[in-house]
């Protein structure tokens, strides 16, 4: 046991500044099962708004490998902040407000989506199609945005929803706007799975697609995410040239004809082309070429 002065010198220790800004360390195993129990939760939020029809308690803790009890501790805690919702009527778990409100500043935050939007009204009132405005996210393409067309038949995507890259129309405008190492290496992370019978799931064959993309500046996806759906899509990029999102029009097969593909691929370019200017980006050489091209045969 210390003897008295030294016990006095303790109490009286001044405790160092902490930085502005900073929370304090946690140590130990607390601070390791307080990072488990984010974890876990940010889990099961994600699983929630994986699905559509909400989620049952049991059906939330076999997917997350938790025990019931774990599950739903976490669960009062995420509805407590707004980030989960409980239907008690059908036990049911929905994603809440909160979630909603975190997402949506996200967006907003992004400028490009805020500054697509009126372009993207106006590219569905010309092709009558549905209009979307997706980015890359961790080897897929993630859908930010969309603008429906008056059809009563037409492509619904829900927000936040993932499609590869190699299969579907945005995906493979990102694609081509990167460099060939990081193309090599997304395939060999990735690997090019068939969705459907017209995936291009032999690198050569996406290799050779990519490269007339980049020839005409629009992608084209034909049924290779969804059978009877096709898709043409163009990149925006950011002031360092890169690719940030891509635009796309989707329909079904039977108004997206072969004689429309031309015509639609040119709208879709020229609208993220000027949202690329609105946003004070700049065409990568590539891009800047078609351009020249186009504007040279008129």
């Amino acid at each position: 046991m210390p003897d008295k002065p030294q016990a006095q010198a303790k109490a009286h220790r001044i405790p160092s500044p902490r930085r502005r800004g900073r929370p304090p360390r946690t140590q130990g195993r607390n601070g390791a099962a307080l990072v488990q129990s984010l974890s876990r939760a940010l889990t099961l939020l994600e699983s929630i708004a994986r699905a559509d029809n909400g989620m049952t308690l049991s059906d939330l803790a076999q997917q997350s490998k938790l025990a019931p009890s774990t599950a739903h501790r976490l669960l009062n805690t995420l509805e407590q902040h707004g980030f989960a919702n409980l239907d008690p009527q059908r036990g049911l778990w929905f994603v809440g407000v909160g979630a909603f409100t975190v997402g949506n500043a996200f967006l907003i935050n992004r400028d490009y989506v805020v500054v697509a939007r009126p372009f993207m009204y106006q590219l569905m009132e010309q092709s009558g199609e549905s209009v979307n405005l997706a980015k890359h996210y961790q080897g897929q393409v993630v859908f930010l945005a969309q603008v429906q067309c008056r059809e009563m038949m037409r492509m619904l995507v829900r927000l936040g929803s993932h499609a590869p890259l190699h299969a579907s129309g945005a995906g493979k405008a990102l694609l081509a706007a990167m460099a060939p190492q990081q193309v090599k290496e997304m395939i060999r992370r990735q690997g090019l799975p068939g969705i459907t019978a017209n995936t291009l799931d032999k690198e050569p064959r996406l290799r050779e697609d990519l490269a007339r993309t980049r020839e005409i500046g629009y992608a084209y996806d034909d049924e290779e995410h969804a059978v009877g759906l096709r898709c043409v899509a163009s990149t925006i990029h950011d002031e360092h040239h890169e690719a940030i999102a891509a635009i796309s029009i989707s329909g079904p097969r039977a108004r997206i004809s072969n004689r429309r593909i031309e015509s639609l691929g040119k709208m879709v370019m020229a609208t993220a082309n000027r949202v690329t200017e609105a946003i004070g980006g700049q065409l990568p050489g590539w891009r800047q070429r078609v351009v020249d091209v186009a504007q040279s045969r008129r």
